[in-house]
């Protein structure tokens, strides 16, 4: 079917009553530990639980997984696991995937900690890097958002954004 057929077909209904939130991000690494203690000091993020059996349904869909462990800070989990088999490779660029997760900061002020904290982890030599690349520079468009991104130990982009006052 083109794109064509399926903008001109008439829609579903979408029962108003529902409303869907994020409830936890699923991180797949290669190095788990190294992954966890970035997040937990990146983050400032506390260690809530951790699994290692699992239901049939994830051991179908992730094959090989070993470990989860969920963190949180504030309203945002993550859920971090490992696989057996991880080819350790990144995504090509051109494939589908998440380009990006967007976390907002109450202050523009804060973009600036948090690139701080990203190169003093960096510096430290303590985590190992899939990219070498450091964070951006913090930018602010024309309606007034700053945004910062960044990648996490496993080469996974964030971005870091302060959105003030409006709908945005």
């Amino acid at each position: 079917m083109s794109l064509t057929e399926q903008t001109t077909a008439p829609r579903v209904p979408f029962r108003a009553a529902v409303r869907p939130r994020i409830h936890h991000l699923g991180v797949q690494t290669a190095d788990l530990d190294n992954c966890l203690e970035w997040y937990l000091e990146f983050l400032g993020a506390e260690k809530k639980w951790e699994l290692d059996r699992f239901s049939d349904l994830t051991l179908s869909r992730l094959p090989g997984i070993g470990r989860l462990v969920e963190i949180a800070v504030g309203d945002l989990r993550l859920h971090l696991f490992d696989r057996s088999g991880h080819t350790e490779e990144m995504p090509h660029e051109e494939d589908f995937q998440f380009q990006h997760v967007c976390l907002t900061v109450d202050a523009p002020e804060e973009l600036e900690a948090v690139r701080d904290r990203w190169n003093a982890l960096y510096d430290s030599g303590r985590y190992a890097f899939a990219r070498e690349e450091r964070p951006t520079e913090i930018v602010v468009d024309d309606d007034g958002v700053w945004s910062l991104y960044l990648y996490d130990v496993n080469g996974l982009e964030y971005e870091f954004t302060y959105v003030p006052e409006g709908d945005r």
